[in-house]
């Protein structure tokens, strides 16, 4: 006797779908998905059915494909299927077999998805799928969020099978003689989630035979764990958070007041990506190493004097750049640089982004470059040349930042401005300049 009471009750409390919906029911042939799309065809759903290869497995794949349209045949339902190059797509991407696997899958359901005009994507996880979850997420540490499992409805995601766990599912399957495919990778022990679905959840198993009862009892404890620290995280962030721009600015001593100060600090630095790792270093780096610069993939985070700095990671134009006299405009990294030239009078403007030189003493072509060890430059109003690495001090850039500023160059090899701080000295306009070369500055 399928349990359609239970998943349709399930469905309807977590406001999953209605008969109404238009729902894509993503099936492998395996005994989870088979199941679903029997409950949403005997529970009077309006579905698809569609199937994934990966051509991973040779005939079995192909097996799996046949018997996925046949069941949609049976069912009287559409089917749509697609073969991927998983191998390729993986080596291209740098991923794993199973990562890729994924990624491909879920954006192909999104697609079709949008293309039919269709509500849900149905995936056929159960209860012992989010124990498996939960296992793998402690082991992997992924903080308090991984204790949650998954998710019934997930923006377009919907999981109907979580009312039940997989002996219900093998029991529903055998009771109603409902034919399927077995996987044979299932059985394989060298993917991590298998190892612990044969090794380890049978072993807690004999130390609680209500193992699937005990974690969902607790999954929603666990989630209204997460959104009571969420709430707390949101009123950090907007008390502490200081933005600059693309930057964001967060005080070390308000750092350092946290309680507890590592929950809450990989709290408020796990959106940008950074791990357990770099928070316990962050941590030990507070207020004793200005200077430390901890990365992420897209992120990137420094200990300042009295704060620390997150910025977005930016791939500076390292290479020189040359600029000829009739240049109207370069790109460098993160940077446009605007070119014109013209006459005394000139009205200087106090503004660090836009520099002005005697353009009589300018040598083309000039160069774009950023900053060297052993650079130098005299800044206006001084006689006396500075190095840019203690200039860079005197003005408190940080070192994420001082990396990326352009350097303009004239063609002699004189470094004439620091874009957006100050000019050389010896390239000022003076009562004699007869031609005026004006350099503005623009962050992109």
């Amino acid at each position: 006797m399928l349990p359609l009471a239970l998943f349709n009750a399930f469905a309807q409390q977590n406001s999953l779908f209605t008969r109404q919906s238009k729902i894509i029911a993503a099936v492998s042939g395996g005994m989870d998905s088979v199941l679903m799309a029997h409950l949403l065809h005997t529970g009077g759903y309006n579905f698809i059915i569609a199937h994934c290869n990966f051509q991973l497995r040779g005939d079995e794949a192909l097996r799996d494909q046949t018997f996925s349209r046949q069941l949609a045949a049976d069912l009287n339902v559409p089917f749509h299927t697609v073969n991927f190059d998983t191998t390729g797509y993986a080596a291209e991407h740098k991923l794993s077999i199973q990562m890729a696997a994924r990624d491909m899958r879920y954006a192909w359901f999104e697609q079709l998805r949008q293309q039919l005009g269709f509500d849900v994507i149905a995936l056929a996880h159960h209860q012992n799928d989010t124990i498996e979850t939960i296992l793998l997420n402690l082991t992997r540490g992924t903080g308090i969020a991984g204790l949650h499992g998954i998710q019934p409805k997930v923006g377009n995601l919907v999981r109907p099978l979580l009312c039940l766990t997989r002996d219900e599912v093998v029991a529903s399957i055998k009771a109603d003689k409902i034919a399927f495919v077995e996987d044979s990778s299932n059985a394989s022990v060298k993917y991590a989630r298998n190892k612990i679905r044969h090794e380890v959840v049978p072993k807690l198993k004999e130390l609680n035979p209500n193992l699937e009862n005990t974690f969902q009892d607790h999954l929603q404890h666990f989630n209204e764990l997460e959104q009571l620290l969420e709430m707390q995280l949101d009123g950090l962030r907007e008390t502490m958070f200081v933005r600059h721009q693309n930057e964001i600015h967060i005080p070390i001593a308000q750092l350092q007041k946290l309680k507890p100060q590592h929950l809450l600090i990989y709290g408020l630095l796990k959106p940008y990506g950074f791990n357990v790792t770099s928070v316990n270093d962050l941590i030990a780096s507070l207020g004793k190493h200005a200077g430390r610069k901890f990365e992420a993939a897209e992120w990137s985070l420094i200990v300042d004097r009295d704060k620390v700095i997150i910025s977005p990671v930016k791939i500076a134009d390292t290479q020189l750049i040359a600029v000829g006299e009739q240049a109207h405009g370069i790109t460098f990294g993160n940077y446009r640089f605007n070119f014109l030239h013209t006459i005394p009078p000139y009205t200087i403007v106090n503004n660090n982004n836009i520099a002005a030189f005697d353009g009589g003493l300018l040598s083309y072509p000039l160069s774009i470059r950023t900053w060297q060890q052993g650079d130098y430059f005299y800044p206006l109003g001084m006689k006396t040349r500075k190095k840019l690495s203690d200039f860079f001090i005197a003005q408190k850039v940080p070192l994420h930042r001082k990396n990326q500023i352009p350097v303009l160059v004239n063609g002699n090899g004189d470094i004439i401005w620091i874009a957006g701080f100050r000019v050389d000295n010896r390239y000022k306009i003076t009562p004699g300049t007869k031609k005026i070369s004006i350099f503005e500055l623009t962050e992109l």
